[in-house]
């Protein structure tokens, strides 16, 4: 067994109910399940033997039953429903927590890089892990009970006829196996990537839509939704047909198992105590069994899926924290490190998870004096990035970097956060007002510390035009262009107070003849702080005091 599949495994022990939350479940259902069987029973059994004309004495009991029956199934019903889904969605959210807890020491590098729509697709496979339980788990072992049971039942009243509904239950479970694997699994292994290509697709679509339509690259767009959509529509057509043919098979057995019964017990009616009502009986009762039955193709489907679900999970969510990231850190205090005298790098190298390829920094020597602006220049895939998350110990490094003549591994990287921020190349802004957005710098703010702040980005004007504070940015800024990003994420800097501030390529989505002024204002505006802005473009001059070049993840004299 790989070792996927061992996380798998656990993703899946982690997503069942203890039994001693889940018995309940199991119980009620299999209340439910055999009161709609004996319902049947009963009922066939009083209307046969009505047809006799006995005395009214010898059918009130069967009456009652049957009242009794029906009258149960909806209440086992009712507690099988709450009982399951309590414990389902109490597991649940124990497991969306500690998935929370897993991801935290990975985020933000250690997520897989290039896929955008990872979040969407954990979510998704994570809610999928709910039906487990309640899909496969219960369905199963009550189909499981209910027809052992009915079997037994059977042969009191028939033997042949027992064989027959046990013969017809074990084709069923066969043929259901059979066409949901041959059919519809390679289907449902397929739905939940081609779901997160469309997603993609549409994604890139409404993001990026006038940059499309600039280059005339719409066309190719909108194809690679057709196509994504029609292979997902495709797909599904796959899996409901298996459905629909296991379903199929499973109600001819349904019918085959009462005809059968039919051949084998009607040549033993009148002898052995044998009569015409236990005739109906286990001819009808069949029909009551298989509709018990009928959900266990549905339950292997919702398997398949969950199984595929529990899998990407694994695959997505490392057991461990991978050695490119900070790990066994001490215990965050809540004050930043005095940056003192500036940040010391001495042979830095680092390199992100899950790459092959040599490390972007290899032994990198770099000294950033307090209150100084420097420059960190170089082609792309040079490593400034890397330098940038090295930084604000989103990568673990090996080398010496120190911090006011602190080693960066002896902080625990949230204090570390305290004193460097990082405004990245493409800030993040929830879809809030612009007042929430800033106020997850420094929840204690006033409106006046906002609109200050505001003033200090120029944004004021801009912010009041829309509206005030209370103005929406949109999903992931959707409302906003590069350079206002990048501004509301300089006020979230300087909201935060940051001694040191990272800028990493702040204007590589703004316009160039704006990037100028824009890196202009954002240097005016952190005045007073130790600045290392890295682009891959010249800078104004006189913004910087310093300009260093990195280029295949090592220093060369600036140019």
């Amino acid at each position: 067994m790989s070792a996927l599949d061992t996380r798998a495994r656990d993703v899946l022990r982690s997503a069942q109910p203890p039994l001693r939350r889940f018995w309940p479940a199991l119980v009620t259902g299999f209340g439910t399940a055999a009161s709609s069987i004996a319902l049947l029973a009963a009922s066939a059994w009083l209307i046969a033997r009505a047809a006799e004309q006995p005395g009214l004495v010898f059918l009130s009991a069967v009456i009652v039953a049957v009242r009794a029956f029906a009258l149960s199934r909806g209440t086992f019903r009712y507690l099988e429903r709450l009982t399951g889904h309590d414990a389902t969605l109490n597991r649940l959210a124990d497991v969306r927590a500690g998935l929370v807890r897993r991801l935290v020491p990975l985020a933000p590098d250690g997520v897989r890089a290039g896929q955008g729509a990872l979040q969407s697709n954990l979510v998704d496979d994570v809610d999928a892990l709910q039906n487990l339980p309640l899909r496969v788990v219960q369905p199963i072992a009550v189909a499981g009970l209910a027809s052992i049971g009915s079997v037994v039942f059977v042969a009191f009243l028939s033997p042949p006829a027992a064989l027959a509904l046990a013969a017809c239950l074990t084709a069923a479970f066969a043929l259901a196996v059979w066409v949901g694997w041959a059919v519809g699994a390679r289907a449902e292994r397929t739905l939940a990537p081609l779901r997160s290509r469309l997603a993609g697709a549409l994604m890139d679509e409404l993001t990026s839509l006038d940059v499309l339509v600039a280059y005339g690259a719409t066309d190719v767009a909108a194809r690679r939704i057709h196509d994504a959509d029609t292979a997902l529509r495709a797909a599904t057509v796959r899996r409901a047909t298996a459905q629909g043919l296991t379903a199929g098979a499973v109600s001819a057995m349904a019918g085959l198992a009462s005809l059968l019964a039919i051949v084998v017990a009607a040549p033993h009616l009148g002898t052995g105590g044998f009569t015409g009502p236990a005739l109906a009986v286990v001819v009808l009762l069949p029909m009551a069994v298989f509709e018990v039955f009928g959900p266990l193709p549905l339950a292997l489907a919702s398997w398949r899926e969950v199984r595929g679900a529990a899998e990407r999970i694994a695959d997505d969510v490392p057991a461990e924290v991978p050695a490119e990231l900070p790990h066994d850190e001490p215990a965050a205090t809540g004050i930043p490190p005095a940056v003192g005298e500036g940040l010391v790098l001495r042979g830095v190298s680092a390199r992100w998870p899950r790459m092959d390829a040599a490390s972007p920094l290899r032994g990198v020597d770099l000294e950033v004096r307090t209150g100084e602006r420097l420059l960190v220049t170089g082609p792309s895939g040079a490593g400034k990035t890397t330098l940038a998350h090295v930084l604000v110990r989103f990568l673990e490094y090996s080398g010496s970097f120190t911090i006011g003549g602190v080693e960066a591994r002896a902080l625990a990287g949230e204090d570390v956060r305290l004193a460097i921020g990082l405004c990245e190349q493409t800030p993040y802004l929830f879809d809030e007002s612009i007042r929430q957005n800033l106020l997850f710098a420094r929840d204690a703010s006033t409106d006046d510390d906002l609109w200050a702040v505001l003033s200090r980005v120029g944004l004021h004007d801009w912010a009041r035009d829309r509206g005030g504070l209370d103005a929406r940015v949109g999903d992931r800024g959707a409302a906003v262009s590069g350079g206002q990003a990048q501004r509301i994420a300089l006020a979230r800097a300087l909201l935060a107070d940051f001694p040191v501030v990272v800028f990493d390529e702040p204007t590589a989505g703004v316009d160039p003849a704006a990037s100028d002024a824009l890196l202009t204002d954002l240097l005016s505006a952190a005045a007073r702080r130790t600045v290392v802005l890295i682009s891959h473009v010249e800078v104004p001059e006189g913004l910087v005091d310093r300009a260093e070049r990195l280029e295949d993840g090592r220093f060369t004299p600036h140019r």
